[in-house]
């Protein structure tokens, strides 16, 4: 018996067979989980329907989270089909290329609300949906990033953004841990994925990183994945509100 044998979880974020979602979802259905899987439009669709039909996913839809119909329509779908959901995983993240690789002080308006919106805010509105499916306790899983506490040189407007991210972690857990809901972060290390390609330096970020840290290894999305599979499952019950870093031991040393 797997650690999730029996439950049933959301995994939103998945781009293609590189991302962090997509090597949680994988240890997800290796601890045996049912999942539902989403993709963000028909053309993410080509490269997410294949990932998720080997998960064996029995609900695979779109969902913009800027689209209020697609979100309704997709806790309907789980409604549905499984009455209750035990996990969440939301795993995504965007800012407006100009206001990522250029200056935190030049980010515009625009660009900043829309990178709120869509990599924090975005997380609330699932958590909203989600909870009236957790009738017996759940868990609610996020990705952050170590330039959410530190300054990491590049990563401009995305460091106050999952700083907020990390921020509202620690607010959701406290308001819905009495309802049994746990809500957590996890810090993985620079990982090459579809989205990390639009930061600037990045190659070099991870080569330093990995010099750095104590283990002298980068993490992966299967490192990611376990860590995960672990949050998610009973044997982590007791654990809500908390960051949790995935990067060799990096962040100690700063």
């Amino acid at each position: 018996m797997g650690t999730l044998t029996g439950k049933v979880g959301l995994v939103v974020g998945i781009a293609n067979e590189h991302s962090i979602a997509y090597g949680c979802a994988r240890a997800f259905r290796d601890a045996g989980a049912d999942l539902a899987a989403t993709y963000l439009n028909s053309k993410a669709e080509g490269f997410v329907r294949p990932l998720a039909e080997q998960l064996d996913c029995p609900i695979i839809m779109p969902l913009d989270v800027t689209n209020p119909e697609q979100q309704e329509a997709l806790f309907a779908a789980i409604q549905q089909r499984w009455g209750r959901l035990d996990f969440l995983l939301h795993s995504i993240a965007f800012a407006p290329k100009p206001d990522l690789q250029g200056a935190f002080l030049d980010c515009s308006a625009a660009g900043f609300a829309s990178a709120m919106d869509i990599s924090c805010h975005s997380l609330v509105r699932l958590v909203r949906s989600a909870a009236p499916l957790m009738a017996k306790g759940g868990s609610i899983l996020t990705m952050s990033y170590y330039g959410a506490v530190k300054i990491e040189p590049g990563y401009n407007l995305m460091g106050p953004v999952k700083a907020a991210l990390e921020g509202s972690v620690r607010y959701l857990a406290a308001e819905l841990g009495d309802r049994a809901i746990r809500v957590n972060a996890l810090s993985p290390g620079p990982i090459m994925t579809r989205a990390a390609s639009g930061l600037s330096h990045f190659d070099e970020l991870m080569e330093s990183v990995a010099a750095k840290a104590p283990l002298h290894q980068l993490a992966t999305i299967d490192d990611v994945g376990s860590a995960a599979a672990w949050l998610v499952s009973d044997q982590a019950r007791r654990v809500t509100g908390q960051v949790i870093y995935v990067d060799g031991g990096a962040s100690i040393i700063g």
